[in-house]
């Protein structure tokens, strides 16, 4: 009796598959999330792992989020031979303690890493010996020749994308893991839990992949070239075939730039009204000068398609500041924006609608940055009528113009051992971080409400709640 439980416990610690896919990010994200946006899905995971379950390499899913400790992680690792991780610079940590872990418990098995940090700081990721293969870029045309003979590749490997989203297949959103069971009644698995930009389920997706434009405070531009965009039928039948296997509520659109390529967008205009089973809200990204140079063209988005939440990188308030980070943007840009959907809310008010809203994404912190500076920011944000304010502290992280300056000059606090996208710790040294939490904490109001209309001083000046990850 006793051998023969033993031998059971022994096959029921076998996997199903001898192929590992493991979810990163940090520990008990699915289980205790502090916010929505930790419980976001992973769309590089979720392609790959279609790409390859299409073409018969069957996969387990794995993921940090859904440990509270690492012992839990370990005790599912053994039998596998192939772990895969798709790393970004705020999960690398994560992922080297998983290489780890799972080296420990499978000496032979392989360790395929990839990802943006594996493009951005390859040195990085070559300093850890359990990662057997790093490759960097796009993985699509190239993922399931390397899971199938990992030792044909060197141990960097160049990626291969897609020419053109509209060659990707629609994810199988089962691939994803599942949360907690205490979190599914509210996440609505395999679609995603509301995040306070629309009604549940929510639909997260891509038309478009890599922002064209060149910040010095963002990597993504380094990391994949462009492609093109997912035709927009294509994106509209996901989205209806989502809706009836599930239930649609809201959509989130992932771009880092929705707002851009006039002849899409028009055609979005025209088709996703008619097409879609439902006009569903919506958030998605665009910038200030765009606005400006089409206004009409956004318009007819938000009164049309029913673009309610609208994310628009400002960064700042000052025209200095702007060109520094190579925005370009002005402060005129951002006012003629504020202005814009502050009308259209008033507008959309008397008519009954619920007004379209800014996520309004600000850097603060940022080499160089004056407090007159950081003060015009500040009054910027109270011209905003309708706005949920997502300020941040400037990061460096690896893969930007200005990341790896300032981690060649050595004032990056976010060292390879501590990345992290924790909301207050402080990130660059040099930095007056206590000027900073005194602004939002509202102790300089006597200072930003200089120049402001009476209406924009009476806003309360305190923004300590909407400093988010960076």
């Amino acid at each position: 009796m006793l051998n023969f439980l033993t031998r059971k416990r022994t096959q029921a610690r076998q996997p199903a598959n001898k192929i590992l896919w493991l979810d990163l990010g940090d520990l008990g994200d699915l289980v205790n999330p502090s916010g929505p946006h930790e419980q976001w899905q992973d769309h590089g995971l979720g392609l790959l792992r279609t790409i390859m379950h299409q073409n018969g390499l069957l996969t387990d899913i794995l993921s940090t989020r859904l440990v509270t400790e690492w012992p839990q992680l370990e005790k599912q690792l053994p039998g596998y031979e192939m772990l895969l991780m798709n790393v970004r610079s705020y999960t690398f940590p994560v992922a080297r303690k998983a290489a780890q872990l799972f080296k420990q418990v499978n000496p032979h098995g392989l360790v395929l890493a990839g990802g943006m940090h594996a493009t951005v700081a390859t040195d990085e990721m070559l300093d850890v010996p359990e990662f057997d293969h790093v490759c960097k870029g796009p993985g699509e045309k190239i993922i399931v020749d390397l899971v199938k003979d990992p030792a044909a590749f060197p141990r960097v490997v160049e990626g291969v994308g897609a020419r053109s989203m509209a060659e990707w297949p629609m994810i199988d959103r089962a691939l994803w893991p599942r949360p907690h069971r205490r979190l599914r009644r509210d996440f609505n698995w395999p679609l995603e839990p509301a995040c306070g930009w629309g009604p549940p389920p929510v639909a997260t997706l891509l038309t478009s992949r890599v922002c064209p434009w060149q910040c010095i405070f963002c990597n993504e531009s380094s990391y994949i070239p462009n492609m093109g965009r997912r035709p927009v039928e294509m994106v509209i039948d996901e989205l209806n075939t989502l809706d009836e296997r599930y239930t649609v509520g809201s959509v989130v659109i992932h771009d880092s730039m929705f707002f851009q390529n006039p002849r899409w967008l028009k055609e979005w205009i025209d088709k996703y009204p008619r097409r879609a089973n439902k006009l569903w809200p919506y958030w998605a990204a665009g910038r200030s000068d765009t606005v400006r140079q089409w206004p009409d063209l956004f318009e007819a988005l938000v009164r049309e398609t029913n673009w309610d939440f609208i994310s628009i990188g400002f960064e700042s308030g000052s025209d200095r500041i702007l060109r520094l980070l190579n925005k370009e943007c002005t402060e005129e840009d951002n006012y003629f924006t504020i202005d814009l959907i502050n009308r259209l809310g008033e507008e959309f008010e008397r008519e009954g609608r619920n007004p379209p809203r800014l996520w309004a994404n600000v850097i603060l912190g940022i080499p160089g940055e004056t407090p007159e500076d950081a003060f015009k920011t500040m009054r910027m944000v109270k011209s905003m009528r309708y706005v949920l304010p997502s300020f941040s502290y400037y990061a460096p992280y690896p893969g930007s113009a200005l990341g790896y300056q300032l981690i060649a000059e050595g004032k990056s606090l976010m060292a390879k051992d501590n990345y992290h996208r924790f909301p207050g710790d402080e990130k660059v040294k040099g930095i007056d971080y206590a000027f900073y939490r005194d602004l939002l904490a509202g102790k300089y109001d006597d200072e930003v409400n200089r120049g402001l209309s009476p209406l924009d001083r009476q806003k309360p000046g305190v923004y300590t709640e909407a400093l988010t990850k960076a």
